[in-house]
């Protein structure tokens, strides 16, 4: 069974939710940070990156930063701008971009089922990432941002999300300075809410989206705190940690493409010689629609032109669920082989860019001299994610790029 609680959320009151709401610390820097905290003053970077609130030279984990974090979530409180609800609730949060609707709950997933695999994940972690992640939750004494969770679509929890949108009117409901819209509704219904319980205790796992060192590092404070309370009972907060979870046919994965700053020493002829062993080529001339149109064809840039490569059979094997990603696939007959990116982690001559960004963008970074050739990806799949979270596989970097972000600061969760 897959537990999924509800909890008594720390929350913006409706008329900051939108000046409080923020993007997600780790898709900004320290100056883009403070620059949008210059115009959006009430921000909840003040929490995800409290560095914008110390001397520009403070080390990014230096103790300051994450006492700093504590205190300007408390000064939320403090001033009026936040209060914890008296009751335990799920929260229906719908995000709206360019028109698209996904629509997810946020509840409390089981510090005990994500070290048992029931809640699978699809990735590595860094140490160095979780041990910040680590530091941050446990000095703010809370889950300041959710994770991103998905699973398989279930027509009876649907009925109820959509039975509370349709009878009840949101808290929150606003526009972000990005286009997204978000939206929030309270579940407080006990009948709802045993509902929604019981959908989830069918299932027999959740799924890691997006936020994995979020999710290692919750679930590793929770473990801490065992430690510390070694008279425990299972039901603390610290046994559980805050997700925004959303159903798989609701979800969109963009491409995450990559760009290469030189052809390891081949003439742009060598470089083609050697591709053409194992895949097809194909010219896509100017005012075509350049991207890739299904599964297993890879758009190149190079030279001012695109072209659609089509790895040939035997290339790979169909039968291994990770080798045969697109991302699998260029990276073993193309970037390691030919161009010599061996660990696309650590090479500091590849650079991955966002689907959200347009082919524009692999067209400007080679046009300029930036970089040499650039690759468009098929997206992948939410079904080919659980796929490789099911084998226990992990995928390759930079597999998928989800749109839209969660906001932080619409809800919290406090350990205690």
């Amino acid at each position: 069974m897959a537990v999924f609680k509800p909890f008594r959320a720390l929350r913006p009151l409706p008329e900051y939710a939108s000046a409080i709401a923020s993007p997600p610390y780790d898709v900004l820097d320290s100056d883009e940070a403070r620059a949008i905290v210059a115009k959006q003053p009430l921000s909840f970077l003040h929490v995800e990156k409290a560095e914008i609130d110390l001397p520009p030279d403070t080390d990014l984990y230096d103790e300051k930063v994450y006492a700093k974090a504590r205190e300007n979530l408390d000064s939320y409180v403090t001033r009026g701008l936040m209060a914890q609800d008296e009751k335990p609730m799920f929260y229906i949060y719908r995000q709206t971009m360019d028109g698209r609707p996904q629509v997810g709950l946020v509840g409390l997933a089981s510090v005990d089922e994500y070290m048992e695999g029931k809640i699978k994940k699809h990735e590595f972690t860094r140490a160095d990432k979780e041990a910040d992640r680590i530091r941050h939750v446990d000095t703010c004494n809370a889950h300041p941002s959710p994770v991103f969770f998905t699973y398989p679509h279930q027509e009876e929890i649907d009925n109820v999300v959509n039975k509370v949108m349709a009878s009840k009117d949101p808290v929150y409901d606003f526009v972000a300075d990005d286009g997204i819209g978000h939206t929030l509704w309270l579940m407080d219904d006990p009948a709802d809410i045993a509902a929604i319980e019981a959908g989830f205790a069918k299932l027999p796992c959740l799924y890691v989206a997006d936020g994995h060192h979020r999710t290692a590092s919750a679930a590793k404070v929770g473990l801490v705190r065992r430690e510390q309370n070694p008279d425990y009972t299972g039901e603390e907060e610290f046994n559980f940690f805050m997700t925004v979870i959303f159903p798989d046919n609701q979800l969109k994965i963009f491409d995450y493409n990559r760009v290469v700053q030189d052809l390891n020493g081949h003439t742009i002829e060598e470089f083609f010689e050697k591709i053409e062993e194992k895949f097809e080529i194909e010219a896509q001339f100017a005012n075509g629609d350049h991207y890739p149109k299904k599964l297993h064809e890879i758009g190149m840039y190079i030279n001012g032109t695109w072209y659609i490569l089509r790895p040939k059979p035997g290339s790979w094997d169909f039968m291994n669920v990770v080798a045969s990603l697109d991302v699998s696939i260029l990276q073993d007959n193309l970037l390691d082989p030919i161009l010599g990116i061996k660990d696309p982690r650590t090479d500091q001559r590849i650079d991955f860019i966002g689907g959200i960004r347009g082919l524009d963008e692999l067209e400007r970074r080679v046009d300029s001299g930036r970089d040499a050739v650039a690759f468009a990806m098929y997206p992948t799949s939410v079904e080919e994610l659980i796929r490789i979270a099911d084998a226990g596989e992990i995928m390759p970097p930079k597999s998928t790029w989800f749109e839209p972000k969660l906001r932080s600061g619409l809800f919290i969760h406090p350990l205690t």
